[in-house]
């Protein structure tokens, strides 16, 4: 179930069965639509059959489709991990399992329930390769592969350079993250199975920021995969090297910064972007990137809407990202938090710090600011009980957030359609994702340049299509919650100003200067078409 997998070729019963999958696909298809599949190869459930061979004995064939390795001692005798590495969801624990049965510890990354698989060993990527097959002839029509980059590990497993002094196990990415074999499994991955579809791919990619290695997976001619996740924009808030539940404060122009890298790099190296500022590993966006309070929520939702809609690439919208869904309120206790991440998070402060206040405080800013669970929140669409989720006797596993009375589909697919009433933000999205399809000549293929990279406060760049039929356009934010004025360069002609988050649904076009100082306000975003 989920990332917990134990049957690749089975839909757990609590969701439903094959034949419910194949209706899917079917129904899709009468639409003209496509179904992804995400799926984890890098591990697998300890329940799997082939964990439980594994793990049997020492002797077992299928001994070697995971990764293990004896255990060190220490004085006593008691066994001690292979390495220092750190579990990714839980940086107080080691990231190896100890199996008495065998007196040999497993490789299990992300938590013991999810031994990492031996990708070294070729049966295990024919077992992988087939199972892709199955689904692929079942009519899905391509994946999203979950950690794909963390399949290659150094064998030699050494230990990861202690960047957090105080603390037992450290994170190891440096050696199980774009392993050594890497592009060797993805090359054959593409060539035994992928080549043989028409298929879609991207590969979720932590920890991989060098252009040359991500041109490798994602270029035109790479043979690997079509486009891959990059976690700078979604790591931004993280100090590097650190695990995720960490505060590095960040500015506008680190965001531009990093959104003007992949754009141009893409377009200089023939390779291909996703573009997403959410998932379900990540807090909600418009109180990461914006101001989520009751007065500028929405406008802060639909400038994010605006400048994704506007880059190159692929772009991915996570549920609720379209209706502008927050983070759960301050006022959660660390009770209400059930990502394992979360937990452990929150254990390991108070097993450390158990009469601290003050680090007890911290570690309920970090759930409120940075926990997973934010965005794996009932999706919220209707003011019913359990926000139209469940039955209203049901319980869902973790409870709605506290606003969805008025943050959810009903209510912004019914907004009023008059010229003085602003457009919700469900209705901002349908209305963007219209002009990219519309415009994809220059939204989604067109050449990008970033104006005035110094500004606080203003991201611009401009779009440029490659007719003149197409032209040029323009994109101008204010990531700020007050007024600001902003230059426009003298080099820019702007025609005229088509559309803006401050519209309603009939309003006319953003009245704003075509030239000189143009004055934004809070949070807004607008469009204009370059003469």
């Amino acid at each position: 179930m989920g990332y917990d997998i134990s049957d690749y070729k089975a839909i757990d019963p609590i969701y439903g069965t094959l034949e419910d999958v194949d209706h899917i696909i079917a129904e899709l298809k009468k639409r003209n639509m496509k179904l992804m599949m995400d799926v984890v190869f890098n591990h697998t459930s300890d329940q799997h059959a082939w964990f439980l061979e594994s793990r049997s004995s020492l002797e077992n064939p299928k001994r070697d489709w995971y990764i293990w390795k004896k255990p060190k001692r220490d004085a006593k005798g008691t066994p001690q991990p292979p390495n220092n590495w750190c579990q990714i969801l839980g940086d107080a624990k080691s990231a190896w399992t100890y199996d008495e049965e065998t007196d040999e510890y497993y490789l299990s990354l992300f938590s013991s329930e999810q031994p990492d698989l031996n990708w070294e060993n070729p049966d295990v990527r024919s077992a992988v390769h087939d199972v892709m097959l199955f689904w692929l002839e079942r009519g899905v029509s391509g994946f999203r592969i979950d950690v794909i980059n963390l399949i290659s590990k150094v064998q030699t497993f050494p230990d990861a350079a202690v960047v957090v002094p105080d603390q037992e196990y450290q994170l190891g990415a440096k050696y199980f993250a774009n392993g050594p074999r890497l592009h060797e499994y993805l090359r054959e991955i593409n060539q035994k199975v992928l080549s043989k579809y028409d298929t879609i791919t991207v590969g979720e990619m932590p920890w991989v920021s060098d252009v040359n290695e991500i041109i490798k997976t994602v270029g035109s001619d790479a043979g690997e995969l079509n486009m891959i996740f990059i976690f700078d924009l979604v790591d931004i808030d993280t100090i590097p090297g650190h695990p995720r539940f960490t505060e590095n404060k960040f500015s506008l122009r680190d965001i531009k910064k990093i959104v003007n890298r992949w754009q141009r790099t893409m377009i200089e190296h023939d390779g291909w972007n996703s573009v997403f500022i959410e998932n379900h590993d990540n807090p909600r966006s418009v109180s990461r990137y914006a101001d989520d309070s009751d007065e500028f929520r929405e406008r802060g939702a639909k400038l994010l809407a605006l400048m994704q809609t506007t880059l190159s690439g692929t772009l991915f919208v996570y549920q609720g990202e379209e209706l502008g869904m927050r983070n759960a309120p301050p006022s959660w206790g660390p009770e209400e938090y059930k990502d394992i991440e979360s937990q452990n998070l929150w254990k390991k402060y108070t097993d450390r710090y158990p009469n601290d206040p003050s680090k007890l405080k911290e570690a309920r800013r970090l759930l409120q600011t940075k926990s997973r669970d934010h965005a794996r929140l009932p999706m919220q669409w209707s003011s019913a009980p359990n926000a139209g989720f469940c039955s209203p006797d049901a319980r869902p596993w973790i409870r709605p957030n506290d606003d969805f009375s008025h943050v959810n589909v009903a209510a912004q697919m019914s907004t009023p359609d008059r010229s003085d009433t602003p457009l919700s933000v469900w209705q901002y999205w349908q209305r963007g994702l219209s002009a990219r399809k519309t415009n994809k000549d220059v939204f989604v293929y067109g050449d990008f340049k970033q104006l005035d990279e110094a500004h606080e406060n203003v991201f611009a760049y401009l779009r440029i299509g490659q007719t003149k039929e197409v032209g040029t356009w323009i994109i101008v934010l204010n990531f700020s919650g007050t007024d600001v004025s902003w230059e426009i360069p003298t080099e820019v002609k702007v025609g005229s100003w088509i559309a803006g988050t401050y519209d309603g649904h009939n309003s006319g076009k953003p009245e704003k200067a075509t030239e000189g100082t143009m004055i934004l306000q809070p949070w807004e975003g607008v469009l204009g078409k370059c003469s």
